[in-house]
């Protein structure tokens, strides 16, 4: 499935709904959104994540 950038929320639950029908495999991601509570910045933190490889 290809999701292009600024696409509408409308688009997005079509493209839920289809994976739905088609019974897609997998875990359910939807079920954690919004679960996770941070403390830094997403995005600081991503940044830190990713200078540890460096």
């Amino acid at each position: 499935m290809i999701i292009k950038r600024g696409a509408s929320k409308r688009v997005l639950q079509n493209i839920f709904k289809e994976l739905e029908e088609k019974g897609a495999k997998g875990i359910d991601t939807r079920k954690y959104c919004g679960k996770i509570k941070l403390k830094k910045d997403s995005l600081k933190l991503q940044k830190e994540l990713r200078d540890e490889w460096n």
